[in-house]
């Protein structure tokens, strides 16, 4: 088998080949384009691929997707909000190949081979652009009845007030995703660039930087709590890019949390970093690529 292994996200896609037992060799990445996105990506899994015949492509795709019909639209890419038919695009590359769909990725991925590595449950979360996840019960993925199950960043958050781009109001993506967090600090007088320094001023002790990311932090605890009682879990996994921002974010995150996790059941609630860092949801595909 030589399989492959695709992410697509808002800021970046991703694509390696994929070793036996999940892993990645060399993979590559390349900024998702404002236009021409398909374009992009099948230019990056040809030069990822350089001529092999690829018999399996896993894939992680922003959300919502429709896993049965093998379809992504991810608010975070405008091209393809209104959907696109990716798997049947991955399949006309590479005609020979069993292609598999999940949205996102690092919840399998942090299961299998990080932070979540022999636990039974947990909630993955991605925080990046977007906000994502996954849920792994009973020591398997769950996808749910079109395969969006885990997709976090769509719960109400109080913290979150702004209409979202999915067409709903206060998402936890408006509050705690980095586009937000740096909207938020720029309407309160901050005048950085980006996630990144946003993260660095609140390191400094900038009040307003310290500010977004308390807000964020604390948006996202809110909504592990809620989740956790949904769905029974005691470990919440979280990365992304947004995700290393520090205590600033972290600590009201852990705080929020305590705070709303107060049945006998949430008891012992764990949020911790995730282990694989930018490669989480292109292992998580990668899973699916190679897995039965």
């Amino acid at each position: 088998m030589v399989a492959f292994a695709l992410d697509v996200g808002g800021t970046k896609m991703a694509a390696a080949r994929v070793r036996a037992d999940g892993t990645l060799d060399a993979p590559r990445t390349v900024p998702t384009p404002a236009a021409g996105v398909w374009a992009a990506c099948a230019e990056l899994l040809r030069r990822v691929s350089a001529g092999a015949e690829v018999t399996a492509v896993g894939i992680a795709s922003a959300g919502p997707v429709d896993v049965g019909a093998g379809v992504v639209a991810p608010i975070n890419i405008g091209e393809w909000a209104g959907g696109f038919g990716l798997v049947d695009a991955v399949r006309a590359l590479f005609p020979r190949s069993r292609v598999r769909l999940a949205v996102d990725g690092a919840a399998l991925a942090e299961h299998r081979l990080g932070a979540g590595r022999g636990a039974t449950d947990l909630v993955g979360v991605v925080v990046s652009t977007g906000i994502g996840g996954g849920l792994v019960l009973g020591g398997r993925i769950a996808g749910g009845r079109t395969g969006n199950a885990g997709h976090i960043g769509h719960m109400v958050s109080s913290v979150g007030a702004d209409p979202c781009a999915c067409g709903g109001v206060g998402c936890v993506e408006t509050a705690a995703s980095g586009p937000a967090a740096v909207r938020w600090a720029r309407e309160h007088g901050w005048s950085g660039a980006d996630g990144a320094a946003l993260a660095r001023a609140a390191g400094a002790g900038d009040p307003v930087a310290v500010a977004a990311l308390g807000r964020a932090g604390a948006a996202l605890g809110e909504v592990f709590a809620s989740a956790a009682a949904l769905v029974d879990v005691d470990l919440v996994v979280v990365g992304g890019g947004f995700a290393q921002a520090g205590e600033p974010m972290w600590r009201p995150m852990r705080e929020a949390a305590a705070r709303h996790a107060r049945l006998p059941f949430l008891t012992g609630l764990e949020i911790v970093p995730a282990r694989l860092a930018a490669v989480g949801t292109l292992t998580g595909a990668g899973i699916l690529a190679v897995g039965d």
